[in-house]
């Protein structure tokens, strides 16, 4: 197996290519350029904004259209590297990829979550929207689907993006109602918390008024315990039976494997102080969904992170003053249905409680979320809109 020798340089070496280490990555390029050797490593050969999932379940676009490929990054001082992480050794800041051994004097890790379809039985035999071919599926049995009840069900918490599934519920209604067929069908959201956005309960009434204008059925505080596929049936975790025609499953989401396996995890993620996203490691950081930070698992929470270990980083690099830590804001989009994007402004770590400001379905924050969108790919693919 080759190993990769220790530049003079300071190395600082990212796991993940999804929000927070591409935000993280450019960063440090932005404000550091050629002083230090960045590495990101990630499997895969494309980034897609969750989000765009929806857009391509009910045909907005193509998934083609939406993926994001790594070969557009090129910034100073950075290489991303398409390899599957092995191994992690926190301690001695070495990872483990199927081409190598990278050493790390700096080490960050966003991986991410990932999907656990076996913890929740008959879910992988069954239909889910979360992961990318799990979209793709949905999209092929959408136009099929002629009527019938369509269940919209989380297995568990925490999960990605917390408005996903009441988004999914609106737009599956626009969908139906385009078709001229909603009066033959039933929709039903089934969600472990008592209200769909708990942080906000401004937001939580907006959603439970659309969804009664629009006679979708929200069922609180009961998990996907399991799914019989063979009767076309949801079992809930108090034991009650959902029959489904259509089902679009949120898995329940773990840690990657290989974070498991590293020894870093507690509780399924890695604990990190919340101001610094510093583990119990010196010298690594995590951030994301990988994290156990006391903030949603969202993209946009995880950009947050990743720019003050970016400016950790570098004060690091430059012998500056440690940066103020992570404030935990962070602003959703939620689709709304009728064309409308609604906006939920965070913060869980002002007061004693985390607090949602919402504001109002507007056509102002479609393009807002658009502006969003190609702001990031131009910032970090260079893809200009």
């Amino acid at each position: 197996m080759p190993h990769y020798d220790r530049p003079v340089k300071p190395r600082i070496v990212i796991l993940g290519a999804g929000f927070g280490g591409l935000e993280l990555a450019t960063t440090l390029s932005e404000e550091l350029g050629d002083e230090v050797d960045v590495l990101v490593i990630d499997k895969g050969d494309a980034f897609v904004f969750g989000y765009s999932k929806l857009d391509y379940l009910f045909g907005r676009t193509t998934p083609d259209a939406v993926k994001l490929a790594y070969r557009h990054v090129a910034k100073p001082g950075v290489r991303l590297l398409r390899e599957t992480v092995a191994a992690i050794d926190p301690v001695a800041k070495a990872v483990t990829t199927d081409a190598g051994v990278h050493e790390a004097d700096h080490l960050v890790v966003a991986l991410g979550a990932d999907y656990d379809f076996d913890a929740t039985p008959g879910l992988a035999d069954a239909t889910e929207f979360y992961s990318v071919r799990g979209a793709e599926r949905l999209a092929e049995l959408l136009p099929e689907f002629r009527g019938g009840r369509a269940v919209v069900g989380v297995c568990g918490a925490p999960f990605k993006c917390p408005p996903a599934p009441s988004e999914t519920a609106l737009l599956l209604h626009d969908y139906l109602e385009h078709k001229g067929i909603r009066a033959d069908c039933e929709i039903s959201v089934v969600m472990p918390f008592p209200t769909p956005i708990p942080p906000s309960p401004s937001t939580s009434a907006a959603l439970l008024q659309t969804f009664a204008e629009r006679d979708i059925e929200f069922v609180p505080g009961r998990p996907v315990a399991s799914l019989d596929v063979a009767r076309s049936v949801a079992v809930l975790a108090d034991g009650t039976d959902v029959p489904y025609d259509l089902f679009f499953g949120v898995p329940k989401h773990r840690a990657p494997d290989v974070v498991i396996e590293s020894g870093m995890a507690v509780d399924g993620y890695i604990p990190v102080d919340g101001r610094t996203l510093a583990t119990r490691f010196p010298d690594v950081y995590a951030v994301g969904d990988v994290a156990t930070v006391g903030t949603p698992k969202a993209g946009v929470f995880s950009e947050r992170q990743a720019r003050v270990v970016a400016r950790t980083l570098i004060a690091r690099v430059r012998g500056g003053e440690s940066p103020d830590g992570y404030d935990g804001r962070g602003s959703c989009y939620i689709e709304f249905g009728s064309g409308l994007v609604a906006r939920i402004d965070v913060d869980f770590f002002s007061g004693e409680s985390p607090t949602g400001t919402f504001q109002a379905p507007s056509a102002e924050f479609v393009a807002e979320k658009a502006r969003f969108g190609s702001t990031r790919r131009a910032r970090w693919f260079g893809i200009e809109a």
